[in-house]
């Protein structure tokens, strides 16, 4: 069965974010995805609120850039959420925006070296391993979690280059695709991760989570089309829905076809109905298998 999803955009104010969670878990939505951008809201601070006031929702944070992180410090709050929160939690870290990085003073000569150690070692933390390392970024010497997670605990990668595609492959345990991301991307996507898993020797799953920017009711093709002109890539065919819950559900299963496990539903920029929107949600979800 499909995961379906909705995302809380940051550009929305977090007092926000406790009504769209009640309204989220009264429709029966499966997901709700934050994001952690400069310098909007923090991801942990806003996935624990979200968590704290729902009891089934899964709640992801679609990305933590790790050169804002001390690795161990992300493993101890990832520890302690899928502890509090069994199940329920979905973390995905990634390099950052790159110019972000660099206004405060974390951008890596080599981002795709640190994402390496930091998957490494995290993924490791998580797993109750004690762990010693001296890397170009990472370093950590005899360290291991008290509360390590009571069950495995998946780190999603963020990429969208076919480098960091492969190293998802090899070292996450799924990848998260942003909403420029057509369902020919998605296919040549899942290849490359494919390429990286095979590399490493993995058979374990790896879920693929792909955004899909949505637009509904009055004008929804305009807004749409002003959101993708907006993020440079209106001329990519067969990006975002526009229209009623069979047009999004139409969308949804060809980014389903081309081999996503997990859709998520990103609302326009200029979507102020929050509420309503995780409602539209609801009603495209009886129509994905």
């Amino acid at each position: 069965m499909t995961e379906l999803g909705a995302v809380f955009r940051p550009q929305l104010p977090p007092e926000r974010l406790r009504e769209v969670v009640r309204v989220a878990e009264g429709t029966g939505l499966e997901q709700l995805w934050l994001w952690e951008d400069c310098f909007l809201e923090g991801g942990i601070s806003t996935v624990a609120a979200a968590l704290a006031w729902s009891e089934r929702l899964k709640v992801g944070v679609g990305l933590l850039p790790v050169p804002l992180r001390n690795v161990a410090v992300t493993a101890m709050e990832a520890a302690s959420l899928h502890r509090m929160f069994p199940g329920r939690a979905m973390l995905g870290v990634g390099h950052g925006v790159q110019d972000w990085m660099g206004q405060v003073g974390v951008r890596a000569a080599s981002p795709l070296t640190l994402l390496r150690e930091h998957l490494d070692a995290m993924r490791a933390l998580l797993g109750g391993q004690r762990v010693t390392r001296e890397g170009r970024y990472v370093r950590l010497d005899d360290v291991a979690l008290d509360w390590p997670p009571q069950e495995p605990a998946q780190v999603l990668c963020g990429g969208t280059g076919p480098r960091t595609l492969r190293l998802s492959g090899e070292a996450a345990d799924g990848t998260i695709l942003h909403a420029g991301t057509s369902p020919e991307r998605v296919r040549a996507a899942r290849r490359i991760i494919d390429e990286g898993r095979a590399e490493a020797g993995r058979t374990d799953p790896h879920r693929l989570v792909v955004y899909l920017v949505t637009a509904t009711g009055p004008d929804a093709a305009g807004r749409l089309h002003a959101e993708l002109t907006a993020e440079g890539v209106a001329d990519v065919p067969g990006l975002g829905a526009a229209g009623d819950a069979q047009a999004v559900a139409d969308a949804v299963r060809r980014l389903v076809d081309a081999g996503a496990d997990s859709v998520i539903l990103q609302p326009t920029a200029e979507e102020k109905d929050m509420e309503g929107f995780v409602r539209f949600v609801g009603d495209v979800r009886p129509l994905v298998p």
